[in-house]
């Protein structure tokens, strides 16, 4: 796999959103096939004829050759699974140490599963949020919904304060009759057990729910030359730092919250990944597949 699709910082460099996830998963995509560890569709299921927007590499030019028509070799696992994406808006996804924020990670991220399920049929809808719900598309694959989804993620800006309380009512109240996948996109500032709390009432009538865990570099081990003033930038609460209090105590405090809410998040039955900004986006892609085709 060319890692360079999946770099963050390339990604950067792109300036249409669509294109950005375009490129992630036609990048990830290819890998897989070329992998000897990781099969994509694996077991075949039956023919459907080709519809315009169709992956070209899924078409049986055998079957073309002979009868002048066009069919796409159909999967098990293509099951039309219902995803609904929660990205966190908040203030702190503001927040970078090198050339991408965390909230354009998040993004970057979001899109990819958003293409990665339209090509694949699903119902895929956002809800994006800080303190409040700022931007809703609800999961369908009716026509034109990839470029509502698409439109939604790319006008997420960092808002105020994370509160995923009515971010998941508003999930509950409008989805209260389906079944599928949510993923929610965060750098999750917040006390794990009320996290988890709040969060895992989402795996209710059989929901498969993955946290994305998004933390820029300096946040896991932060490197200071000399003592710094750090800004909540959600809370305005000021903090004076040491490099002694950064390299020890600090750390310290990072790892027991990212152990915690992993820890919580497993005995909740939620599946929890932490991702760096500076990382490529391969490890998320990999588990989203693994975790639908298991639906299948």
């Amino acid at each position: 796999m060319d890692q360079r699709f999946l770099d963050p910082h390339v990604l950067a460099t792109i300036s249409n959103l669509e294109l950005v996830a375009k490129t992630v998963v036609d990048g990830f995509i290819s890998g897989l096939h070329r992998s000897p560890k990781f099969g994509f569709s694996q077991e075949f299921a039956e023919y459907r004829m080709y519809n315009e927007g169709d992956d070209l590499r899924f078409v049986d030019w055998n079957v073309f050759a002979r009868t002048e028509r066009t069919y796409i070799k159909r999967f098990k696992g293509e099951t039309n699974s219902r995803l609904t994406l929660l990205l966190d808006a908040s203030a702190s996804m503001a927040y970078s140490s090198n050339s991408i924020t965390k909230i354009d990670y998040a993004k970057f991220l979001v899109a990819s599963l958003a293409y990665m399920a339209h090509h694949q049929r699903d119902a895929a809808g956002i809800i994006v949020f800080d303190d409040e719900v700022r931007e809703y598309v609800t999961p369908s694959s009716r026509s034109g919904q990839f470029r509502r989804t698409m439109a939604a993620i790319d006008n997420a800006v960092p808002g105020r304060r994370t509160d995923f309380t009515k971010a998941l009512f508003h999930f509950h109240s409008t989805l209260r009759n389906s079944r599928g996948m949510a993923v929610v996109v965060s750098d999750f500032y917040e006390d794990p057990e009320l996290i988890i709390k709040t969060i895992e009432p989402l795996r209710f009538r059989g929901n498969d729910v993955v946290l994305f865990h998004i933390l820029d570099p300096q946040e896991l081990r932060p490197k200071f030359d000399g003592p710094v003033l750090l800004i909540d930038s959600e809370t305005g609460q000021e903090l004076e730092t040491s490099p002694e209090y950064a390299a020890q105590e600090y750390r310290g405090k990072i790892d027991a919250h990212i152990a915690a809410l992993r820890q919580k998040a497993q005995s909740a039955g939620l599946t929890y990944h932490l991702h760096v900004t500076d990382t490529p986006l391969d490890a998320a892609l990999r588990e989203f597949l693994m975790i639908r085709q298991g639906r299948s």
